[in-house]
């Protein structure tokens, strides 16, 4: 059986941040766009395609020495679902599923994303996988790798979210056990909200 392979979605504006771009704030001692993806490949995702946009002479070399394929998406501005398309036209074969990762959830755990490819791989039925917290809909989410072709050729509007509310007998939901999955940072607020419950950076990583 294949494997699931990964899209990290970094190609936004990141405009309700304010004036910084949001994946060069540091967490851990590391810019965010370069933590996000060193969780990805430190889980048992086959491959991971990073879509970058805004500001990718930036972003691209918090990634160049990592194992991920870079994407650059022209069209960034028309939205995440231009993104999706860019990863989606990028992976580079056949999988089982895959996993559509945002970029600003600093709290996820190479764990998480294991626990995720797991319940996919166990699912008795449907064909997306979505997790939970306390009833509260959360990402990454996993998507067969047969929806590739209905995505591509659906145009932009033809979004996850979209596929998720249209079909939701396709859909199996992972409840986990921390928030990991519904904190991400959005706005200044987020960021000082990480910062007050995690600490100074050796107290954030005992605490994992």
């Amino acid at each position: 059986m294949s494997g699931v392979s990964a899209i990290l979605l970094a190609a936004g504006e990141s405009r309700r941040m304010g004036a910084v771009n949001k994946l060069t704030l540091p967490i851990d001692g590391q810019p965010l766009l370069r933590h996000s993806a060193q969780t990805l490949l430190a889980s048992r995702l086959q491959e991971v395609v990073a879509v970058l946009g805004y500001e990718a002479d930036q972003a691209a070399p918090l990634l160049e020495d990592l194992d991920v394929t870079l994407v650059h998406n022209e069209r960034y501005a028309e939205g995440q679902m231009s993104s999706v398309h860019c990863g989606l036209e990028a992976l580079s074969g056949d999988c089982e599923g895959v996993m559509i990762c945002l970029a600003d959830q600093p709290l996820l755990t190479p764990e998480d994303i294991d626990a995720l490819i797991e319940a996919f791989g166990r699912r008795q039925q449907g064909s997306i996988l979505v997790p939970t917290h306390c009833g509260r809909r959360g990402n990454p989410i996993v998507l067969a790798y047969a929806h590739r072709d209905e995505i591509l050729g659906g145009g932009r509007d033809l979004g996850c979210k979209r596929l998720i509310e249209r079909n939701p007998e396709w859909v199996t939901r992972l409840e986990m056990e921390t928030d990991h999955v519904v904190f991400d940072l959005d706005t200044p607020d987020d960021y000082a909200e990480w910062q007050r419950r995690f600490g100074p950076p050796r107290e954030r990583r005992a605490s994992r």
